[in-house]
């Protein structure tokens, strides 16, 4: 069966707005750790706009444009690149709420459908193979652009999209396609030997953590470019904004997502809370024997239950235990040990909200849960 899986990296001005918008949240859970909010980043050429809103009980916010120039910098917007985040003129309407208002801590104050997904084995993450190496790749691919890596102060802007064939429980990896932001004197000859050998031995590694992997690299076909030059990237050429790569952060275009955003809303805001929750009970499921598992919860404004859990699983879990419970989604009770970690679960703004192993939903018996899993079943 063809699986497909795309995947952008760091400097795409989507991803890029995913990654302001939650450093600006966890620089106020830095701050105050009781801190809520909701941030929307948009950019396009030499401006960008941050707005939302931030309750804390201190009187003043982050400094945003502090934030937003050190993201760039993180990411590879420095001087000598096609982008300079220096050069930003930027724009901020960020509202600040004090006292944390009730309405914003006890209960969820939106609507939400949330898609929790499981399947397969730790050896992908739990994930679709086709997401997880496509992942792979794509980290491969930022890590060689970083300062000492094989293609430094290559992009930071780029994007991946694999297709691979799944036969009798083997995975085979038929095409990558690869651009990549580039320095104008750097020759496509050179780029395109460069970022296949990155591309070679991060695939290289995938098969040596799973034998599923059965191709060989010289029979994968590899694309780099081929529209040609990319050296006006960024936000000169594509505008970007939060919340437009649900499908890259999630689980990939075969498996159905809820409608809400990730990055850009705290940890206990009810999209974020329950999709991670829902990602755990599915683990759970999978970890019991259910092949494979889907959990889909509901809720309104205002209300404490979901207004309904679906559980779909491949076959039943060996254990009635591991279905989830209306009790197991009580808002906020099943996100509020997460809260430490904001800081942190802020990070995944690059798209491993799902495949951070260290996070409590991507593991077996992580906080919160009510069902231990059997032994052995941690992401590793």
């Amino acid at each position: 069966m063809k699986r497909f899986a795309e995947m952008v990296l760091d400097g795409h001005p989507d991803k890029f707005c995913d990654i302001v918008a939650d450093a600006v949240l966890g620089d106020a859970v830095r701050r105050d750790p009781a801190a809520l909010g909701q941030i929307e980043v948009s950019v396009f050429s030499d401006r960008l706009w941050v707005n939302g809103y931030i309750a804390t009980a201190l009187r003043g916010g982050p400094d945003i444009r502090a934030v937003v120039r050190r993201v760039g910098r993180a990411i590879g917007y420095v001087p000598g690149n096609y982008i300079n985040v220096n050069r930003y003129r930027i724009e901020c309407t960020v509202c600040l709420q004090r006292p944390v208002p009730e309405s914003l801590a006890a209960l969820p104050h939106d609507q939400c459908v949330a898609v929790g997904w499981a399947g397969y084995d730790e050896k992908t993450a739990f994930l679709p193979p086709e997401q997880f190496a496509a992942r792979r790749l794509r980290d491969a691919l930022v890590r060689a652009c970083r300062v000492g890596g094989r293609l430094e102060r290559e992009g930071p802007d780029g994007k991946l999209i694999l297709c691979m064939n799944e036969v009798g429980g083997t995975f085979r990896l038929e095409t990558v396609g690869v651009t990549l932001q580039h320095r104008p004197e750097t020759s496509l000859s050179l780029l395109r030997t460069r970022v296949t050998t990155v591309l070679q031995r991060a695939y290289g590694a995938l098969q040596r953590r799973d034998a599923r992997w059965v191709v060989p690299w010289r029979a994968v076909r590899v694309t780099v470019n081929p529209n040609g030059p990319l050296v006006a990237a960024g936000s000169c050429g594509d505008n970007g904004q939060t919340g437009r790569k649900l499908a890259m952060d999630y689980y990939g275009p075969r498996v159905p997502v809820g409608g809400g955003a990730l990055s850009g809303k705290s940890v206990r805001h009810v999209d974020r809370a329950a999709a991670y929750a829902a990602r755990r009970a599915a683990i759970r499921a999978v970890l019991f024997g259910a092949g494979e598992c889907r959990v889909t919860v509901a809720y309104v404004p205002g209300r404490a239950y979901p207004l309904g859990i679906e559980c779909i699983c491949a076959q039943p879990p060996r254990d009635p235990a591991a279905y989830p419970t209306r009790e197991e989604f009580r808002f906020p009770d099943f996100c509020l040990s997460w809260e430490p970690l904001a800081v942190r679960i802020a990070r995944t703004a690059d798209g491993s909200h799902f495949t951070d192993p260290s996070l409590p939903w991507n593991r077996a018996g992580g906080t919160g849960g009510h069902t231990s899993a059997p032994k052995g079943g941690v992401l590793q």
